[in-house]
């Protein structure tokens, strides 16, 4: 009994290793989420460029999308991400 609970008693690390460990699990779930985003833009870019309507409308909300969700994740802060949103409405316009 002894033996067993030994065994699977975790260790102790020290909170900079941890925060280390931490902050490289979210950077790399940020970088993945940017990713995506940065593609949902460029895909409202070409759309811009067919120029079809119905299609940059759909890319232009999808790219909303991916802008609103990259804030409440905390990944971009709120200007940032009203900047953008301004200047793909404005593409979007001309």
């Amino acid at each position: 009994m002894t033996k067993d609970t030994a065994e699977t008693k975790k260790t102790k690390r020290p909170t900079a290793l941890k925060r280390d460990l931490q902050n490289e699990k979210r950077r790399l779930i940020n970088k993945s989420f940017m990713s995506k985003l940065r593609t949902s833009i460029r895909r409202f870019e070409e759309s811009l460029k067919d120029n079809d309507k119905t299609t940059v409308k759909e890319k232009l909300n999808a790219a909303y999308s991916m802008l609103d969700k990259a804030v409440k994740r905390g990944t971009l802060k709120l200007n940032a991400a009203a900047r953008k949103k301004s200047r793909l409405t404005a593409r979007a316009a001309t």
